[in-house]
């Protein structure tokens, strides 16, 4: 599945462990005037109650998406008292400042490349949500023209990430090419997200 967005391209693929009917990844992205923001959140385990999980977190991030990062994982953190528990990935572009910010809890992996093709992969907070109060470190940087963005749960690996598809501009064409080239060696429930700026274009 892959949407133009107006200053974001955005291109997804997402699959269920082999002998599960649903996955337990979760996510949620979309495009303001001003901003946009991606998250994707990964329940523990797998299966009904993983998916619970992960929706409830997408749930209170939808509901909060105008809120800085630092409150989002809060909210998502408190409406999870009483739940499996979930790891986090979110994404948050503010295109007048020309800044990203993000944040990374537990397996959920995060990787941005530039232009010129440099790599930068995100070190994840330690942990996962589950209701009980933690300090979770942000991060924002400058947002650079063409970069592109990668959000994925534990099924994509780090042999995966270094595969040459990776350097295409053609977001649809990394996950479609993902798609083609793991198809037999998925053991996880798996999502991957692939976002490319397109805001600085003519």
């Amino acid at each position: 599945m892959s949407i133009d967005w107006k200053k974001m391209e955005v291109a997804i693929f997402q699959q269920a462990k082999k002998g599960n009917h649903q996955c337990g990844d979760s996510y949620f992205y979309t495009e303001t005037e001003n901003e946009f923001i991606c998250a994707l959140a990964d329940g523990l385990g797998s299966g009904d109650y993983a998916k619970e999980s992960s929706r409830s977190v997408i749930d209170t991030i939808q509901q909060n998406a105008q809120a800085p990062v630092e409150q989002i994982i809060k909210c998502s953190n408190k409406n999870l008292h009483g739940k499996r528990g979930a790891v986090l990935g979110i994404l948050k572009i503010d295109f007048s400042k020309k800044e990203f910010t993000f944040s990374s809890i537990g397996n959920i992996g995060v990787m941005t490349i530039t232009a010129d093709e440099k790599k930068q992969r995100i070190i994840p907070n330690a942990g996962y949500l589950a209701g009980y109060a933690s300090p979770y470190k942000t991060t924002t940087e400058k947002l650079k023209p063409n970069m592109r963005f990668f959000m994925f749960s534990d099924g994509v690996t780090d042999r995966d990430l270094h595969q040459p598809f990776f350097s295409n501009r053609k977001v649809s064409e990394i996950t479609k090419s993902f798609a083609y080239m793991t198809e037999s060696s998925r053991t996880d429930d798996t999502t991957l997200i692939a976002m490319r700026y397109t805001g600085d274009e003519d």
